[in-house]
C-alpha cells in the first residue's frame, strides 16, 4: 500500500480516537482534520455500521456498466474476426449487418475496442501525411469508365519459381477482374487482356505506369501493349514517373493482395495461382468497401457495353492525313528518305499531316506521335501524363 494511503487512514483514525475523547466538536475536527462536515459524518456512520475497514477508501468503480456489451454479441463479433481474419472494424460490422441485419450491432469504435481487448489486432504506428498543395479535385468515375493495370511486385514460390502478378481492376467499382501470373511482355500480357476484354467487354481507359510493357521511351510513350489498345478504342493513361500514389487505390489493394496470398508464397506457380483466384473472389464477393458505402465491388460492378471484336481494324484517319505503313525496322519511306518513327509501331498505320507551312504531325490513331521539322527531321512527343481525374487533352494541329 503507498505511504501517502497509509498516512490519510492513519489520520482518519486519530480524528476518531479525537472525536471519542470528547475534547472536540465536529466543526472543531473537521477544521483541524482538514475535511468537510458531510465527509466526518459520512465516515462516522461506516464507523457505526460495524464494517472493519471503515477508514479504508472504497472503490469508484460502478457495481454494473449497462452499456456493456452482451456476451453472446461478443462472440459472434470475435468469431466474424477470425473468419476474416484481415478484416478491420467497419468491414467485420458491414459483413455482421449483412448476414443479420435486424441485429442492434454496436459501432464501429465498440467492436474495435472488442478486438483489442480480444488480443486480436496488432497496432500499426501511422505516419501523417504532408498536405499536398495544387491538387485539382478528381472526376467522378463511372463503372468501366477506367481500369488500373500494373504488376505487384514479384516473388518466388518455395521452389524457386519466379512470379510476376498481373492485376487488373476497375477503378469505380473497386473490382477486381483478374490476378494473373504473367511475364512482363507484350506476348506475356496480351492472352490475359485478351480474356478479360472476352469475359468483361472494354473499359473506356486503361490507367498504367510508363514501365515496360505498358509504356516506353519511345514517340509518345506508346509500347506495342499500348498500340493495341489505341486500335481496340481503349485509350492509355500514364501515371508520372516514381509516382505510385497517381494509382493508389490499385496499389492498396497489392497491399491487401500480398498480405493474404503471398505471406508466406506458395510451394508452387500452380497453387499461387490457385491462391490468387480465391483471392478475387473474397475480393469481390465477400470483402467490403468504405468507398463503396461498404458494398463488395460485385455488387456495383457490372460487364461493360462494348464486346470486344472479333477482329481488330487498323486505325482510320481524316482525308486531310496522309497514311504510312512502318516498316518492320520502324521506319517509313518520307520525301524519298527513310524516317525512324518507331519500332514498337512496325506494321502499323500512322497519319501525317500538314500544321504549319513545312511542318508536319505525326499520330497514330488520336494519339500524337510527334512532329517532323522543315529539314525533315522527326522529333518525338513525350508520353501524356496526368493524375488520376485529370483530364489530358491531345494535341491538336
Amino acid at each position: 500500500m503507498a505511504f501517502r494511503e497509509t498516512c490519510v487512514m492513519e489520520e482518519r483514525i486519530s480524528m476518531f480516537r479525537d472525536y471519542d475523547s470528547g475534547a472536540f466538536n465536529v466543526t472543531e475536527l473537521s477544521a483541524r482534520y482538514g475535511v468537510s462536515r458531510e465527509t466526518f459524518y459520512l465516515w462516522r456512520a461506516r464507523r457505526a455500521g460495524g464494517e472493519g475497514l471503515w477508514f479504508q477508501d472504497r472503490s469508484h468503480a460502478v457495481k454494473a456498466c449497462w452499456g456493456r456489451t452482451d456476451a453472446a454479441v461478443v462472440a459472434r463479433i470475435v468469431a466474424m474476426r477470425r473468419r476474416f481474419v484481415h478484416f478491420g472494424p467497419k468491414k467485420i460490422r458491414a459483413r455482421l449487418l449483412l448476414e443479420a441485419p435486424a441485429e442492434a450491432w454496436p459501432a464501429a469504435s465498440t467492436i474495435g475496442d472488442i478486438l483489442k481487448r480480444e488480443g486480436l489486432v496488432t497496432p500499426v504506428r501511422r505516419r501523417r501525411r504532408a498536405i499536398e498543395q495544387g491538387v485539382s479535385a478528381p472526376a467522378r468515375l463511372t463503372v468501366n469508365s477506367e481500369w488500373s493495370a500494373d504488376f505487384k511486385g514479384w516473388f518466388r514460390t518455395r521452389d524457386g519459381q519466379r512470379i510476376d502478378p498481373l492485376t487488373v481492376t476497375d477503378n469505380a467499382s473497386r473490382y477486381l477482374l483478374g490476378v494473373e501470373i504473367a511475364a512482363l511482355t507484350y506476348v506475356g500480357v496480351k492472352p490475359a487482356f485478351t480474356r478479360f476484354f472476352q469475359e468483361c467487354g472494354l473499359p473506356e481507359a486503361l490507367r498504367s505506369d510508363n514501365g515496360t510493357p505498358f509504356g516506353s521511351f519511345g514517340a509518345g510513350g506508346l509500347s506495342r501493349l499500348s498500340i493495341w489498345l489505341l486500335k481496340l478504342g481503349i485509350e492509355p493513361r500514364f501515371g508520372r514517373p516514381a509516382a505510385p500514389q497517381d494509382n493508389g487505390r490499385h496499389e492498396r489493394m497489392h497491399r491487401t493482395l500480398k498480405a493474404q496470398t503471398s505471406s508466406p508464397a506458395a510451394a508452387t506457380a500452380r497453387e499461387q495461382q490457385q491462391r490468387f483466384d480465391e483471392f478475387r473472389r473474397h475480393f469481390n464477393e465477400e470483402r467490403p468497401h468504405e468507398a463503396l458505402g461498404q458494398a463488395m465491388p460485385a455488387q456495383v460492378w457490372s460487364a461493360s457495353l462494348r464486346p470486344m471484336p472479333a477482329k481488330v481494324e487498323d486505325p482510320w484517319y481524316d482525308a486531310d492525313y496522309e497514311t504510312h505503313r512502318v516498316r518492320g525496322k520502324g521506319d517509313i519511306r518520307w520525301r524519298g528518305d527513310q524516317m525512324f518513327i518507331g519500332e514498337a509501331l512496325a506494321g502499323e498505320v500512322v497519319g501525317i499531316t500538314e500544321r504549319d507551312e513545312g511542318q508536319f504531325l505525326v499520330r497514330f490513331a488520336d494519339h500524337d506521335l510527334g512532329a517532323i521539322d522543315r529539314q525533315n527531321c522527326f522529333h518525338r512527343f513525350a508520353p501524356t501524363r496526368a493524375r488520376r481525374g485529370e483530364t489530358v487533352e491531345t494535341k491538336q494541329e
